[in-house]
């Protein structure tokens, strides 16, 4: 995901988005404080919304220790949920807003933001959660949950490397998102895999070709 935002930085066509009126959201955090490079939100700033003329009132980060809540992850969950319903409106008839774009990396085991197989957070219907020792480091994080994620108008699933090559083929052939989380991150309008030849390499031959859909 860093990267794409890297390549959206130096594309020429960048400035034609106004991106004053876009806001930036973030589906899952690692809990470690702001600027930490284990961060998503570092890598983004340093990727993207460093390079662009953002509006700041518009950049949505979440909480880390170091914010209003201390060290309390589950209080951080619901603030940033609080902040996501602050931004609804009437039309999208869900806790958070429809977002435009969501866009998550696969987990060699499956996991999409940090909903991992198996996992209380995978059962949740609350629009954020905490998430409590995560089988990758760091151990605690914020993250969507299913509700949220399928709120979003449109969901890109970004996978590249052999490593991803069973997860990609295994959340394409229709298992449960208990057992396969990337299995449940369906967009209302469209869901893309967005997967190079490698993170292919296990889907039947009519699906695996880079950009198949």
């Amino acid at each position: 995901g860093t990267a794409v935002l890297a390549q959206l930085a130096a594309a020429p066509a960048r400035d034609a988005v106004d991106w004053r009126r876009v806001d930036f959201w973030w589906g899952d955090e690692r809990f470690v404080p702001a600027g930490d490079p284990e961060r998503n939100e570092t890598g983004a700033r340093a990727a993207l919304l460093d390079r662009i003329d953002a509006d700041p009132a518009r950049v949505h980060p979440m909480p880390g220790p170091d914010g209003p809540d201390g060290d309390d992850p589950e209080a951080a969950a619901e603030r940033y949920a609080s902040e996501l319903a602050a931004a609804t409106r009437p039309e999208d008839h869900a806790p958070v807003p429809s977002f435009d774009v969501l866009m998550l990396g696969i987990g060699p085991e499956g996991h999409v933001a940090s909903l991992f197989p198996g996992m209380p957070a995978v059962y949740d219907n609350r629009p954020v959660v905490a998430v409590r020792g995560s089988p990758k480091p760091p151990p605690v994080r914020i993250s969507f949950t299913f509700p949220s994620i399928q709120a979003a108008r449109e969901v890109w699933i970004l996978a590249s490397g052999e490593e991803k090559a069973s997860a990609v083929a295994l959340a394409l052939s229709g298992p449960g998102p208990v057992q396969l989380p990337a299995a449940g991150a369906r967009g209302r309008q469209r869901t893309l895999f967005l997967i190079d030849e490698a993170a292919a390499a296990k889907l039947p031959a009519d699906l695996g070709r880079p950009g198949a859909h």
